[in-house]
């Protein structure tokens, strides 16, 4: 099998910098230094699993190649018991050349990251609303059930509950990375509880998804950001009160507000905007970029485009509906209940397999 020989000639490389990170990550001058040492753990995270895989299909092609010399030797015995083994060591080795292949595909740097989600209501007044309620929770039991923290950042509020707009951070390793196809429309077709003749209702609810940016990620000019502090209105967060504690801040260049009020102090909001404006900078630089190369990129599902219907959620038929890729479910409650695995995992893999094509 060449191209396993070419593959493994690849990871070489990768394996030389994994061991060239492992020897930083335990340099005192690199542990004094915070964000290098947290850079060189995440990298080192990264490139472990690979250095492993790499270690395991070194060891399936020596064994394929020792069984096709055995088979074709002259000792019976030997041939006999290649003969038994080469069908399983070929499915394993092209198995794992496979999944070497997947971990060799470009990947967004912003993968690793922590990330920004905001739920905004769509069309249909209070249920989508009510909708974008749903939606928010249902990232918030997902993340928990992975370990991540949630940091609720803002909201407002609809008039009959849910929110018109939620923002919160979630911090993990890899939560851009997971959670970054969810962006787009979601759409919900139930019937409401308003709705006295039982007639199914169609609303939306936009999710964007965002790396969380750093300083060092953007050039931001304090001096094009106008500050306004105000009362804090609605429910809020707990620890909302009634001095002039919430802040907006507006990037005068782009025209970008960003509004917090869940702090406990005006200093805590106006450092919680400042982080959510610094991300929707990145983001949107990053947006230009992806533009730019859009002729090129082959990508099926990490368009880039929030304003596209991604995800239809049907309570009368009880399904979850994802259109990029066409995949359909009926398991809603679960869904909405924070079992998204069977979901992501089938958007990731089906951008693999669509990137591999033209890899």
């Amino acid at each position: 099998m060449n191209e396993v020989v070419d593959l493994l000639a690849k990871l070489v490389a990768i394996e030389d910098r994994y061991r060239e990170v492992e020897k930083r990550v335990g340099d005192p001058d690199v542990i004094a230094d915070q964000t290098q040492y947290r850079d060189m753990m995440r990298e080192y995270r990264r490139l472990e699993p690979i250095v492993a895989h790499a270690t395991k299909l070194r060891q399936l092609h020596g064994d394929f190649e020792q069984a096709r010399e055995w088979l074709n030797g002259t000792d019976a015995d030997f041939k006999d018991l290649a003969r038994q083994e080469l069908p399983a060591l070929e499915a394993a080795l092209q198995s794992a050349y496979e999944a070497g292949r997947v971990m060799l595909l470009p990947r967004d740097a912003a993968d690793d990251r922590s990330a920004m989600l905001e739920v905004r209501a769509g069309t249909g007044g209070d249920e989508a609303a009510l909708f974008a309620g749903d939606i928010y929770r249902m990232y918030v039991r997902y993340a928990e059930q992975q370990g991540w923290k949630v940091e609720f950042i803002s909201a407002q509020e609809g008039t009959v509950g849910g929110f018109k707009e939620v923002v919160a951070r979630i911090d993990g390793d890899g939560v851009y990375g997971r959670l970054k196809f969810e962006s787009g429309v979601h759409r919900v077709q139930r019937v409401p509880e308003t709705e006295s003749q039982g007639r199914v209702h169609t609303s939306a609810a936009t999710v964007a998804i965002l790396p969380v940016a750093e300083a060092v990620d953007v050039e931001l000019n304090l001096s094009d950001v106008r500050r306004d502090t105000y009362r804090a209105s609605g429910a809020g967060g707990q620890h909302v009160n009634k001095t002039e504690s919430a802040v907006r801040l507006t990037h005068l260049p782009t025209g970008i507000v960003v509004e917090c009020q869940d702090g406990r102090s005006q200093h805590a909001n106006y450092d919680q905007a400042l982080e959510v404006l610094r991300t929707r900078l990145y983001e949107a630089e990053r947006d230009r970029r992806r533009s730019e190369e859009a002729a090129e990129r082959k990508s099926l599902v990490s368009t880039g485009d929030r304003s596209a219907k991604i995800r239809t959620y049907n309570f009368p038929q009880g399904r979850v509906t994802d259109h990029r890729i066409g995949l359909t479910l009926h398991a809603l409650q679960s869904t909405l209940g924070g079992d998204l695995d069977p979901v992501l995992d089938a958007l990731h893999l089906a951008e693999q397999t669509e990137l591999l094509k033209h890899a």
